[in-house]
């Protein structure tokens, strides 16, 4: 199947629907569009969007095993998942959510320490507008701060001031 939009017809979303419904529901009700959300990947001191994150297949996940033991990964480095959504008003865009999840991860051993349910709560929080970036460290900050002025600096400059405090050092 192609994955390309065709014209005339709208992207498929993921649909998440309540079981407590009395009403028919038809395709794509009561979807969520995964279209505003951007993962971005802090590692080695670079942070880069790798959009394989949504799917646990960013270029540090690959070929790596992942318990949620984090004992079985004593010689891993940390590396930070950050979801990004992107908003609009009437001015235009701006980033309207960011949070912050963990992972370690020892490629030698080719193993390593995520929880997954907290990486898409996390993912959640930010399609839900929410700012979670107290973990971070003051590097991880700055780098992330960079990328998002780099990548649109109309959007950082209309962006809310709590994302900004939240990202200064």
């Amino acid at each position: 199947m192609d994955n390309k939009e065709q014209v005339g017809k709208k992207p498929i979303a993921l649909n998440i629907v309540s079981g407590k419904s009395k009403h028919k529901m038809g395709f794509g009700a009561g979807s969520i569009d995964l279209n505003n959300i951007s993962p971005v990947i802090i590692d080695r001191g670079e942070a880069v969007i790798d959009i394989g994150a949504m799917h646990a297949k960013s270029k540090p996940e690959r070929r790596i095993r992942f318990t949620q033991n984090r004992e079985e990964v004593p010689n891993g480095r940390q590396v930070w998942i950050v979801w990004v959504a992107v908003d609009r008003n009437e001015d235009g865009q701006f980033y309207g959510g960011a949070t912050a999840s963990e992972m370690w991860i020892d490629e030698e051993e080719r193993r390593g320490w995520k929880i997954l349910a907290d990486h898409v709560n996390r993912m959640d929080a930010a399609l839900k507008r929410k700012f979670m970036l107290d973990e971070l460290g003051s590097e991880e900050k700055t780098l992330l701060k960079n990328l998002l002025v780099s990548h649109n600096e109309q959007w950082w400059e209309a962006s809310p001031d709590e994302l900004k405090k939240a990202l200064e050092v």
